[in-house]
């Protein structure tokens, strides 16, 4: 089957600040404090003044020298933008964006700190707002000042490329300006890593974790270049695992910056072994299935169940084709990351998004004809003892879920060496899973297509398969998924793989009393 696509955050980075009259008058005491601080007058009138400012004048003080001036401009932005489209629009017609930018270098920390604010709301669902900023030069001057030590900035900073993140066309540049600054200065740091192996973070830290594992996740949902990118940028994966593994350990298999380490992995899993580098698709593949393939033999002709097939398949103890110890990219495909991945499943029960984001990481490097698709099957059935934590997840799963987990289980039907074993635990589960016909809504199409597919491979290997579909009225469903549908090209896809399992079932001719036995005729189409 078709690996898990790689999908983008599905929210962004909040607004920055609140949006009533008391974090105007806050800002305006704090600017009108810190000039008396500096020795510059501000009398009523000033105060005054600054109460009834306007747009215009907002933005021509960011060009001002003085920094209270330019703080006060940025604060004003800040605040009108974050409620009102009208304002960002304006900000942006009277060259706003720029002035801004310049900013963000200033040497003064809270002049860095408001025009980050005020970029953060300026450019919150604008797409005209965020191609200005990146036109303007914004993210290089962003990732410079990312490396002050300071929370609040950073954080405002991190948002702002997590937003920039949320729209495809802007993602491939980001990646190239951002990626290896946000990998060294935020993710490796903030990710637990090294001798200590424990997360400590303070509640700015985990904000600014959030953001930029956020901003990861968008730029891996975008194409393959930047894929490889990231799976190249050194310490990015190594931190993605260290902070999963060292959040499981501490309980915190919930926290939202899982759910994005996650999913950052499973977009990087996508289309794994044709994306990888040739050297190490041979080395997977091992030396004989890699001849094979090179004198264009068809890789489908050995199955799973053949004899050169279970000659290339070794213990499970011991894997000469990959280090002992997974570093880097090398972790995407380790048999080590199945057993993290089962963690997760097994300890998380109310993000429903991680355990979605592990069950397609698994489904994509299960995925397709490769040896080594083979041997993640192998590790994930006999070596972590997958499929009972599987089952259980099917009980109440989201729809996500149930895509995820049902193409997982279509990889692992295909793979597993005892199918009549694998069909006793898990045609009955899936059957009941099944619409009565294709009319039905839920399950979606593409369920209904994973599950027919786990049951053919498993029809095709065992007669107890077909007999446990009879047996759990299947055959009904199966009927009727076939023949009763609106002509969509999901239902019609959904149609064909259940009339394969028919087909498939239609060869056991001594079960073909039982198929009677339920009033149905049940011919190969």
């Amino acid at each position: 089957p078709v690996p898990r696509v790689p999908l983008p955050c599905t929210c962004s980075a909040s607004l920055c600040s609140s949006n009533n009259e008391l974090f105007q008058l806050y800002t305006y005491f704090h600017i009108a404090m810190r000039s008396v601080k500096h020795g510059r007058a501000c009398s009523c009138r000033t105060v005054l003044k600054i109460h009834n400012l306007d747009m215009t004048t907002a933005v021509s003080y960011l060009s001002s020298t003085d920094v209270a001036m330019q703080m006060l401009g940025a604060a004003y932005i800040q605040h009108q933008c974050y409620h009102s489209n009208e304002a960002k629009t304006m900000v942006r017609s009277l060259k706003g964006i720029s002035a801004l930018v310049q900013l963000f270098s200033s040497e003064n920390q809270e002049v860095q700190r408001y025009a980050t604010g005020a970029t953060r709301n300026l450019i919150y669902e604008n797409m005209d707002n965020k191609t200005a900023l990146i036109e303007a030069g914004g993210i290089s001057k962003l990732i410079g000042a990312l490396r002050e030590p300071d929370d609040e900035l950073r954080k405002n900073i991190t948002g702002i490329l997590w937003n920039l993140s949320s729209k495809d066309s802007l993602k491939e540049r980001l990646a190239r300006e951002s990626l290896s600054e946000l990998t060294e200065r935020v993710l490796v740091p903030l990710s637990g890593g090294g001798d200590a192996g424990v997360i400590q973070q303070s509640a700015s830290e985990a904000d600014i974790f959030y953001n930029t594992t956020g901003c990861l996740r968008n730029l891996s949902s975008v194409n393959e270049r930047t894929r490889q990118q990231m799976r190249e940028t050194r310490g990015l994966v190594d931190s993605l695992v260290g902070y999963i593994e060292n959040s499981l350990q501490e309980g915190k298999g919930e926290d939202k910056g899982v759910e994005n380490c996650v999913c950052v992995l499973r977009n990087l899993s996508y289309q794994l072994y044709s994306e990888i580098p040739a050297s190490v698709q041979m080395r997977l593949e091992g030396p004989t299935r890699a001849q094979d393939t090179r004198h264009n033999d068809p890789i489908s002709c050995f199955t799973p169940q053949s004899k050169k097939a279970k000659d290339r398949n070794q213990d499970l103890s011991t894997f000469s084709e990959v280090a002992r110890v997974p570093k880097g990219t090398d972790w995407l495909w380790h048999p080590q990351i199945v057993a993290l991945y089962n963690r997760i499943l097994q300890n998380t029960e109310t993000n429903t998004a991680t355990c979605e984001g592990a069950a397609g990481a698994l489904q994509n490097i299960t995925a397709g004809d490769s040896r080594w698709a083979s041997v993640l099957c192998r590790v994930a059935l006999e070596q972590e003892r997958m499929l009972p934590v599987i089952l259980d997840l099917l009980r109440n799963p989201t729809d996500a879920e149930l895509r995820s987990l049902t193409g997982l289980l279509r990889n692992l039907s295909r793979h597993c060496k005892n199918k009549a074993d694998m069909a006793t635990k898990v045609v009955n589960i899936l059957v009941n899973k099944l619409p009565s016909d294709g009319h039905q809504k839920e399950p979606s199409s593409e369920v209904v297509v994973n599950i027919c597919g786990v049951l053919n491979n498993l029809v095709t290997g065992s007669s107890l398969a077909a007999r446990d579909i009879t047996y759990f009225d299947g055959l009904p469903k199966l009927v009727s998924i076939k023949t009763c549908h609106d002509n969509s090209p999901g239902k019609l896809k959904a149609a064909r793989a259940a009339s394969t399992v028919l087909s498939n079932m239609f060869q056991y001719t001594k079960l073909h009393k039982d198929y009677k036995q339920v009033s149905l005729s049940v011919k190969p189409s």
